[in-house]
C-alpha cells in the first residue's frame, strides 16, 4: 500500500479540515477502483490535516448511470472497511451532477445526493458550454438547492472570465476549484482561471477531486506553496463550515 506518512499541511498555512469532491468510493466512476486503493487516498487525505471527507461521484446520463442507492451503498461499505483500517476520518457522500439531458429529470425526482441538504454540485462540459446552463442553474435554485460549479477553472469555454464568472454568481452559483490546478495539475489554462477566480474573491470551496495517489501527491506541493495561504487570505472559504 502506497505510503503517505510524509504528506501533511505545513502548520503555518491555515487548516483545511474537509475535503469537498473526491472520487473514493470504489469501482463506480473513473476514480478509486479497488477498495484497497479506497482506504490508501483515505489514508494520505487524514495524514494531510483532513478530518472529513465529502466523496462525490459522478452521475452521468451515458457513462456513470449512479444512482442514490449505489452511492449510499457503497458510502456503507467503505465507512465499514476504513473503520477496520482504523482510519478516524469522516466519510460523507454526496455527488457530482453532469449537467446532460437526463439531469432535469434527475432534480425533479427529488432523490439526489447533496451536500449537507443544501448543496448540489454540478459539472459540465470542459470544452462546451450547456445551451441550457442558466436555466438548469435556475432550476437548482427553484428546487431549493444552492448550486455549487466544480471546478470552474478547468472549463476551457470560458473566454472572458470576468463576465462569464461575474454572470454565474450573480445567478448565485457558488464555484469550488481544484486546489491541484494551483500547482498546473490540469494544465496552464486551467492554472490561468483558477488564479483570476482567487485574485478577485470568487472562490467558495476547495477540492481535492482525489482520484488516485497522483492527485494526493501533488496536493502536498499546493499545501507547501505560498499561493496557499493567499486563497485564504483572499476568499471566504467555507469547506470547514460542511
Amino acid at each position: 500500500m502506497f505510503s503517505f506518512l510524509q504528506l501533511k499541511q505545513s502548520h503555518q498555512a491555515p487548516v483545511l479540515t474537509v475535503d469537498l469532491h473526491s472520487h473514493l468510493i470504489p469501482s463506480i466512476d473513473d476514480g478509486s477502483q479497488s477498495m484497497e486503493e479506497s482506504l490508501a487516498l483515505l489514508q494520505g487525505l487524514e495524514a494531510l490535516g483532513y478530518k472529513k471527507i465529502i466523496t462525490t461521484p459522478h452521475i452521468m446520463m451515458d457513462t456513470y448511470k449512479n444512482t442514490p442507492k449505489i452511492i449510499r451503498s457503497g458510502l456503507d461499505q467503505i465507512r465499514e472497511e476504513a473503520k477496520k483500517a482504523d482510519i478516524k476520518l469522516e466519510i460523507d457522500a454526496a455527488a457530482e451532477y453532469y449537467l446532460d439531458d437526463g439531469f432535469i429529470d434527475l432534480l425533479q425526482s427529488g432523490d439526489l445526493m447533496t451536500v449537507n441538504d443544501k448543496y448540489l454540485l454540478f459539472e459540465t462540459s470542459y470544452t462546451s458550454k450547456p445551451l441550457q446552463l442558466e436555466e438548469m442553474i435556475f432550476a437548482i435554485g427553484t428546487a431549493g438547492y444552492t448550486p455549487i460549479m466544480a471546478h470552474p477553472e478547468r472549463y476551457r469555454y470560458v473566454k472572458d472570465p470576468e463576465k462569464e464568472y461575474g454572470r454565474w454568481k450573480e445567478l448565485g452559483v457558488l464555484f469550488q476549484s481544484n486546489l491541484n490546478s494551483f500547482g498546473g495539475h490540469y494544465g496552464r489554462s486551467a492554472k490561468k482561471l483558477v488564479t483570476f477566480l482567487n485574485e478577485n474573491g470568487m472562490i467558495d470551496f476547495l477540492g481535492s477531486d482525489t482520484h488516485g495517489k497522483r492527485h494526493l501527491e501533488s496536493l502536498k506541493h499546493v499545501f507547501d506553496s505560498e499561493i496557499f495561504s493567499s486563497i485564504f487570505s483572499k476568499n471566504k472559504i467555507l469547506n470547514n463550515s460542511l
